[in-house]
């Protein structure tokens, strides 16, 4: 390898604050990043080299970023993926992960089902397209989430269901084709970021995340349960990654039932908020890890440097107003404490607005890292934030 200037030019489907954390990580290893996004000076724009204003299907916009690019991944699953394939091969260019994961995972059904057929543990499930499929899984498995196939995120498409009288709601709500999963009873949900790479996989220490309401709130590593769950939870993310075509990050979220065992919830064919942490917590973070796997690089060391946690920023406002996020110096100020802001001009309810890190002790061991008490910090210092 040599390093040149300039570098090689990445393209990034996707200008959100995933885009703008992978052109942070980009620029110290000498590689530029050109972002498509339709929103006018998306989150990544004021670190990215450039921004193309253009839709996640715009064939156009598509093919001006191929041709300012040396690669090409994507930061969002709303990328069109056969306009990835096609730009990709008109251009001579490598797109990674590749199209047809993207394809894939962008439909939790079919998702499932490959995950299922390679023998992955997955929480049971059916297809539903009307009120009698779902009934039909109410009936097979009790209470359900109907998740929609495509599009849902941060709990946009899912929805619990545990009553018939509440199917036709359910179903409006979700608005196109389904699936119907069983509820797992779970002790916590975990997640690994793992990276795919020029024939080689990096896992990082697996997380443990907190939702509400369906939205992640807080992560923390190591995560709180024992080495057999921890050894198994990384067993099953590399059986994901040999479902799956391409190089780079993905998020793997998991179940860990009271007895411990592990089913898969979902992937992400990018970095994932679950490993936020990995920017002040890991020797490398999972954006750089992502720069480094698109391009065939040699991955970096997932190795932990401290007990971490992150929090997420939320909108705390009733109606969308403009952004102006108020204490910010108690988080500056608090030892170990790192706050990333996005840049989005408009905060809305419950839109992540920015996350913030908070590390321990550097080299701790799991034994003596304290997570309960990290964990209680980074949430005070987050609820000390404001919009107001």
């Amino acid at each position: 390898m040599t390093v040149t200037v300039p570098g090689p030019t990445l393209g990034v489907v996707g200008g959100g604050q995933l885009g703008r954390m992978l052109a942070e990580a980009a620029a110290p290893l000498g590689v530029e990043v050109v972002v498509l996004d339709p929103t006018p000076d998306c989150p990544a724009a004021p670190v990215a080299r450039d921004q193309i204003v253009g839709g996640f299907d715009d064939p156009e916009a598509f093919r001006e970023l191929a041709s300012r690019a040396d690669a090409l991944t994507f930061e969002i699953e709303l990328a069109d993926s056969e306009l990835l394939d096609d730009v990709a091969e008109e251009h001579g260019l490598s797109v990674h992960p590749s199209p047809e994961t993207l394809s894939l995972i962008e439909d939790k059904l079919v998702q499932k089902r490959a995950l299922e057929d390679a023998g992955v543990p997955v929480p049971p499930f059916r297809k539903v397209d009307d009120a009698d499929d779902l009934r039909a899984a109410l009936d097979e498995f009790g209470s359900v989430m109907l998740k929609a196939r495509t599009g849902g995120y941060d709990g946009r498409g899912n929805v619990p269901v545990r009553e018939e009288s509440e199917i036709d709601e359910a179903l409006d709500a979700v608005g196109g084709p389904a699936m119907a999963e069983t509820f797992v009873d779970f002790a916590r949900e975990l997640s690994v970021i793992a990276a795919q790479g020029d024939g080689e996989v990096r896992t990082f220490p697996v997380g443990e995340n907190v939702h509400e309401e369906e939205i992640l709130r807080e992560t923390v590593v190591p995560a709180r349960t024992d080495d057999e769950v921890l050894a198994r939870a990384d067993e099953v993310a590399r059986d994901v990654l040999s479902v799956l075509e391409g190089r780079g990050v993905y998020g793997i979220e998991l179940f860990e039932t009271e007895g411990g065992e592990i089913s898969v919830n979902e992937i992400a064919p990018r970095p994932h908020n679950s490993g936020h942490w990995t920017i002040e917590g890991a020797r490398t973070s999972q954006f750089e890890q992502h720069v480094r796997a698109v391009l065939g690089w040699p991955l970096g060391s997932p190795r932990r440097r401290s007990p971490t946690a992150m929090a997420n920023v939320l909108g705390t406002v009733e109606e969308s107003r403009r952004a102006e996020l108020g204490n910010v110096e108690s988080v500056l100020g608090a030892d170990g404490a790192s706050l990333h802001w996005y840049g989005k001009e408009e905060v809305r309810p419950l839109r992540k607005m920015g996350h913030l890190t908070l590390t321990g002790e550097d080299g701790a061991s799991d034994d003596d890292a304290d997570v309960d008490g990290l964990l209680a910090d980074a949430r005070e210092l987050r609820d000390g934030l404001t919009f107001e």
